[in-house]
């Protein structure tokens, strides 16, 4: 969780690098596995590596919820796996357009940008416009776009999808794409229900159900998927992040068997399921896939929670305090209660500079939430250190 600039200064990092590191930078079954494949070979084109790659499938497999029964993996980074996964809803579906949620984050490319939430992401970017996307609102208990409260709501947020898609005319919907913890666009827990009433939402509309675990899977929520704690039972996982253990960079698509629908010439990268990302997600396996670990990372995640609730959630400038496992996010407000992005963005500044400690905001610093997921490695006291950092930083930044 350590880094140390070239005056030996040393940092601590509260957000796993790009949230792709869950076993740190340096975890020496990673490192191992890596160099003894660059001994060997550090590339070979991808019908030769096929077999190597669904060897690393066979594994993901096991562990994946029910249903869940073929995969691919071609991909280096996970927007072009969200991009796989849309084609797989296209192709098997004869159909084009995506349901997303106003605040998602499914990635970079030109599709995966153009079918996440903020609008500001597709500015001067004339490209960012198909497939065809229809956005909904965020499950977001907190600032309902409903003016509704949870559980009196009755999901509402939910159950308007149905209405939007039918009052719309989208008969040419493939997929619903769903992140199970709304990551940049500020930590949002979706509540008890939400996720099965999609289900169903989707299963009465003849459409396809996408978890993007991205940023949740391999471990982050204390389940190897997210999907799997927070009830969801999609059609298809996409996975990206993590699955490299310290940040060798590899996607992967899961989906039901009669989605395996595309060619090799289809969906195709040069470094997709390279030798070295394979060692490294194997690894990464032999360590978040054992449920010990799991029980772990559920524990110290609690743990986590607790500290961030108990030193930051009374504070006059923090409205919310949000997670599962180890992803939190701390919601940070004015004085008035209203959502303080430029305040949001201070402590981010103040925790790097004052305290050392690496973190990061919602929305690319256009958000007010604070990221707080370190890696899964993370001991007690590294947490205890964390917040520490963190509540001085808000402490200095709100100036109480």
């Amino acid at each position: 969780m350590r880094l140390y600039a070239e005056d030996g200064t040393e940092y601590l990092d509260a957000v796993a690098g790009t949230f792709n590191l869950p076993l740190g930078y340096n975890h020496p079954c990673v490192i191992k596995a890596v160099e003894q494949q660059l001994g060997l070979m550090s590339h070979i084109s991808s019908d030769l590596a096929r077999p190597h790659a669904q060897r690393l499938v066979d594994r993901l497999l096991q562990l994946a919820p029910p249903g869940i029964d073929a995969g691919w993996i071609r991909d280096a980074t996970g927007s072009t796996a969200v991009e796989c996964a849309i084609k797989i809803a296209q192709k098997a579906t004869g159909k084009s357009d995506v349901i997303t949620l106003f605040h998602a984050h499914h990635g970079q490319t030109t599709m995966a940008g153009s079918i996440s939430g903020p609008a500001w992401r597709r500015r001067r970017f004339p490209a960012y416009g198909s497939p065809g996307v229809l956005r909904v609102p965020d499950p977001n208990c907190r600032n309902c776009f409903y003016k509704q409260t949870y559980p009196s709501c009755g999901i509402l947020c939910a159950h308007r999808i149905a209405d939007i898609v039918q009052q719309a005319g989208r008969e040419s919907t493939a997929c619903l794409i769903v992140e199970p913890v709304l990551g940049n666009g500020g930590n949002i827990v979706p509540p008890e229900g939400y996720f099965q009433t999609l289900r169903k939402i989707c299963d009465d509309l003849g459409i396809l159900l996408i978890a993007d675990e991205v940023q949740t899977g391999v471990g982050r929520v204390g389940s190897f998927f997210a999907s799997a704690r927070m009830g969801i039972e999609p059609d298809i996982i996409v996975l990206g992040k993590g699955l490299g253990g310290v940040g060798l960079p590899i996607g992967a698509v899961l989906m039901r068997q009669e989605l395996d629908v595309l060619e090799p010439a289809d969906h195709s990268f040069t470094g997709g399921g390279n030798l070295l990302a394979l060692a490294a997600a194997h690894a990464t396996l032999d360590v978040v896939g054992d449920e010990g670990f799991l029980a772990g990372v559920r524990r110290r995640g609690g743990y986590l929670g607790e500290l961030l609730g108990t030193h930051l959630q009374s504070h006059p400038v923090v409205g919310d305090v949000r997670g599962v496992g180890m992803m939190w996010g701390v919601e940070i407000v004015g004085h008035d209660g209203r959502p303080d992005a430029g305040a949001a963005a201070a402590v981010v500044s103040c925790a790097r500079e004052r305290y050392r400690l690496i973190t990061r905001s919602s929305e690319y610093g256009r958000g007010n939430v604070v990221k707080v997921r370190p890696a899964l490695t993370a001991t007690e006291e590294d947490l205890d250190e964390v917040v520490d950092r963190l509540r001085m930083s808000v402490h200095d930044v709100a100036g109480v």
